[in-house]
């Protein structure tokens, strides 16, 4: 029992002193200014999967359908330049003096008036079943 508390006794002094006798390197970075690190690795962070419901891009690999694109523009606040901005970047818009009424979401974007292409959107919009994503 006393060879125990007799090794610790004279182990923990040295190990402890062993741990910050050595400065840094001159050309180190601040610990802020360095990315968590796995191994020699940095850490890799996932982003949310909720990303592409806010008009971002997602994955080219996983290209979505008109009715998953139409429905992140319905998460824009209503009435606003941003969501008719966000349908004009699915359906380019093709004003037509007299446009007919619309018959399909894609007939929309031959509305003149902003207000009339926007309702006419939002009309098809809501009608879509949300799907899973």
């Amino acid at each position: 029992m006393r060879h125990i508390i007799l090794a610790l006794a004279l182990l923990y002094p040295a190990a402890a002193l062993a741990q910050g006798t050595t400065p840094p390197p001159a050309d180190a970075k601040p610990a802020a200014a360095q990315p968590p690190m796995v191994g020699d690795k940095p850490l890799v962070q996932v982003g949310k999967k909720s990303a592409a419901r806010k008009g971002e891009k997602t994955a080219p690999g996983k290209p979505q359908s008109v009715a998953q694109k139409l429905q992140a523009c319905q998460d824009i606040d209503d009435g606003t330049k941003d969501r008719l901005n966000c349908y004009d970047e699915i359906f380019k818009p093709q004003p037509k003096p007299k446009a007919p009424a619309a018959k399909a979401v894609n007939e929309c974007r031959f509305s003149k008036e902003e207000d009339e292409r926007l309702a006419c959107y939002n009309g098809f919009a809501d009608k879509i079943p949300r799907l899973p994503r």
